[in-house]
């Protein structure tokens, strides 16, 4: 058993893995970088640090994440920490994990999706968080 971070993003449940997760939080202002790459919304300020915030939606290749949106999970890579869009999050809970197993994922979901775990008699897609982060050297911890 793992435990996993249970999120939405894009109307889709999905499992974090907790040890990816530094923290979870609702986002202030986020200021744009101008030529940033398209899925960085912007900068924010958490707790006297500077996080870079992702646009889960546009890095998953889908449509842009809702503006208004500003609950995040906090995670860390390659020394920075990252705030990565999400539309609502649930609880932490442990499930088994299990592979893809043949499972065809579109998009970033291919990328991103590592794994499966089985919530309620669902299947749920499990992420890892790095897929999601420019420049981010991929170690799949998940």
């Amino acid at each position: 058993m793992q435990l996993f971070l249970i999120a939405h993003v894009a109307g889709c449940p999905i499992a974090v893995p907790a040890i990816q997760v530094d923290s979870v939080v609702d986002l202030g202002e986020i200021v744009p970088v101008p030529g940033s790459e398209r899925s960085v919304r912007g900068l924010a300020a958490l707790r006297s640090r500077v996080v870079t915030v992702i646009d889960t939606g546009v890095a998953l290749g889908l449509a842009s994440t809702d503006l208004a949106t500003r609950r995040a999970i906090i995670t860390h890579a390659d020394g920075h920490y990252y705030a990565v869009l999400v539309d609502a999050l649930e609880d932490v809970a442990p499930f088994p994990r299990q592979p893809l197993g043949g499972v065809s994922l579109r998009h970033g979901w291919a990328t991103a999706g590592v794994a499966l775990i089985e919530r309620d008699g669902e299947p749920v897609l499990v992420i890892d968080l790095a897929c999601l982060l420019p420049g981010v050297q991929l170690a799949h911890a998940a």
